[in-house]
């Protein structure tokens, strides 16, 4: 028998995502009168997967998901959020959500604009929506998924019906990924069968379609190296960049990539998977009842001894609440328990602060029987992620990064950062370290080489500049570069002098502006500078120059941008709604990028 196909308008044709949502609601609303199709075959759904990313993790897996949909038989639009129109949802049958969460418990830059128009005052109800929602983060923060956790409650709120329970997943994301999209699938099979039909076939034989020889079904051909597959890199130069006498060390360091596939855009981070220091492993080992040659099950990774566990696959240098949790009920500790009442939030960060495996150990000692017990506890250990602090047109061949080496005393013990002390104090020249890339499609040059630009970067935030600033002299790039610089002191913490005080000498870099908080009595910040020269700052801005923002989450980034808004309220006689639009617009025309941490 014939079946009646409902049209609907191309993602390509021309019209605004609202537009378009609007038109095929308006025509599945007409042919919702045509007769019921005769076929028994499950019929294909209109599915919007629709992701929040700030580093790139959620859009590779709403790809991975709209792949594995469209496989199955139904109709996808994938979406970031970014510019997605909220009142398009009403047009929405069936949305999944990819999002992750960043700094505390925010949306991601490119979803918070979506999400502050969800939370306006009487929105328009979601009566006919049903949901899913994928949670990532980081469960050492607070405020773990906490995106992820309001946008669930907030769709609920609106009256949309949650087709799964929201999935919270930790940095390790394949695992929960794959379970919730493998019930995601399976509940929209169950949706789409006819009354009476079973289920349980697969819906990619009623396409017609067939994968390819070799072809896992949701994974997409990804690049030859990455976070599960990573290059070893020998390491061809590292050099501090501070002065011995600065009271920290940040250092440059260069990877040698010419053998491999690996491939990079100004703007990009490298990921180094590091390993924990030995002496720390052994800490922890010698607070346990176990020699580290015990042989445990790691997930993904196989068997290996207790000791090769703890020095190359788990997280044992800071504490969080849910290691707390389970350690204390393992070792039924009263005061670790009294710790995690909500009331005694405060007193937890608190104790948590500074801290690692080897302190938890001994405050409750005896509490784990087998290793298996203290693995389940454990996270695993993640990559970390550099600014890349070079171009690659400038440095066919080469990656490079600046990392601040990080080091402090707590609770009568020495300690110090996972990755930036193995990088500073364990890895030589030719030593071979494994590393990725990890796009930031975020954070971009201007496409037009004459476009002038506005780099915002204390400390190590100055790296992706540097990589800037590198490209555009590489290409012939004729736009101004305008750089704000700032540090603890000039004589020990200028961050690439030669090179940049170079680049204005030969009038390459149009105007350095450095903040050197300690070199005075009162201290000066980048923000400081930006507004003692607010004037020319929005005259930039209103020549179409592109701004950008590298360096701390917590308080830089967001002293810049309340300066940014200042500066634009003053400068251009504008009420603070219309310079919040101004705002707006510099982001949704992708001149006001941010890569903060």
């Amino acid at each position: 028998m014939s079946q009646t196909l409902v049209p609907f308008i191309p993602e390509d044709a021309p019209f605004t995502p609202a537009q378009r949502a609007w038109l095929n609601g308006f025509v599945a609303g007409l042919y919702s009168y045509a007769p019921a199709p005769a076929a028994e075959a499950p019929q294909a759904l209109r599915l919007a997967v629709l992701y929040g990313s700030q580093t790139g993790t959620a859009e590779g897996l709403a790809r991975r998901l709209a792949k594995e949909l469209k496989a199955a038989g139904h109709t996808v639009s994938m979406s970031s959020l970014e510019g997605y129109v909220p009142a398009t949802l009403a047009a929405e049958t069936y949305a999944l959500f990819i999002v992750s969460t960043y700094g505390e418990g925010e949306a991601p830059d490119a979803a918070q604009p979506f999400y502050q128009q969800l939370c306006v005052e009487h929105f328009p109800l979601l009566g006919g929506l049903s949901y899913a929602v994928l949670a990532l983060g980081d469960s050492h923060y607070e405020h773990f998924c906490q995106f992820g956790k309001e946008l669930d409650a907030k769709l609920e709120t609106l009256g949309g019906t949650r087709i799964l329970p929201r999935v919270d997943s930790d940095v390790d994301v394949d695992a929960p990924f794959t379970g919730w999209k493998d019930a995601a699938v399976k509940k929209l099979r169950e949706l789409a069968s006819p009354p009476g039909m079973p289920a349980s076939g697969e819906a990619v034989a009623a396409t017609g379609e067939t994968p390819a020889p070799g072809a896992t079904a949701g994974h997409a051909a990804g690049p030859a190296h990455t976070r599960d597959n990573p290059y070893l890199s020998p390491l061809a130069e590292k050099r501090a960049l501070t002065h011995p006498s600065s009271s920290k060390l940040t250092i440059h360091l260069d990877f040698a990539i010419e053998d491999s596939a690996i491939q990079y855009e100004a703007g990009d981070a490298c990921g180094v998977v590091p390993q924990n220091h030995p002496r720390l492993v052994d800490a922890v080992l010698a607070s346990l009842p176990f020699s580290g040659s015990e042989m445990v099950e790691i997930p993904r990774a196989g068997s290996m001894t207790l000791h090769e566990a703890l020095l190359r696959r788990f997280a044992i240098s800071r504490l969080s609440r849910k290691i707390i949790s389970q350690y204390a009920a393992a070792a039924q500790c009263t005061k670790l328990t009294a710790l995690l009442a909500p009331e005694n939030q405060t007193d937890l960060e608190q104790y948590l602060h500074g801290r690692d495996l080897v302190d938890l150990l001994r405050e409750c000692p005896d509490a784990l029987q087998t290793p298996g017990d203290l693995v389940k506890m454990l996270s695993l250990l993640t990559p970390r992620l550099y600014s890349i602090s070079s171009s690659p047109v400038a440095h066919p061949g080469r990656v490079h990064t600046t990392v601040s080496v990080v080091r402090w005393r707590a609770h009568d013990r020495d300690r110090g950062g996972v990755c930036s002390t193995l990088l500073a104090d364990r890895i030589e020249i030719g030593d071979r370290l494994p590393i990725y890339i990890q796009a930031n499609k975020k954070f971009r040059l201007p496409q037009d080489p004459k476009v002038p630009v506005i780099m915002i970067g204390p400390g190590t935030g100055i790296a992706p500049f540097r990589a800037f600033l590198h490209e555009r002299r590489a290409i012939g790039a004729t736009g101004k570069n305008w750089l704000f610089f700032g540090e603890r002191s000039a004589s020990t913490d200028f961050l690439y002098r030669e090179e940049l005080e170079g680049m204005q000498a030969d009038g390459h870099l149009s105007r350095l502006d450095t903040a050197f908080s300690r070199d005075q009595e009162q201290k000066i910040y980048v923000q400081d500078l930006m507004m003692q020269n607010g004037q020319q700052l929005w005259g930039w801005l209103e020549e179409g120059a592109f701004l950008y923002v590298c360096g701390d989450a917590s308080k830089m980034a967001k002293d810049v941008d309340r300066t940014l808004r200042r500066i634009i309220e003053t400068q251009g006689k504008m009420p603070e709604e219309a310079a919040e639009s101004y705002v707006q617009a510099l982001k949704d025309n992708k001149r006001y990028q941010r890569d903060i941490y």
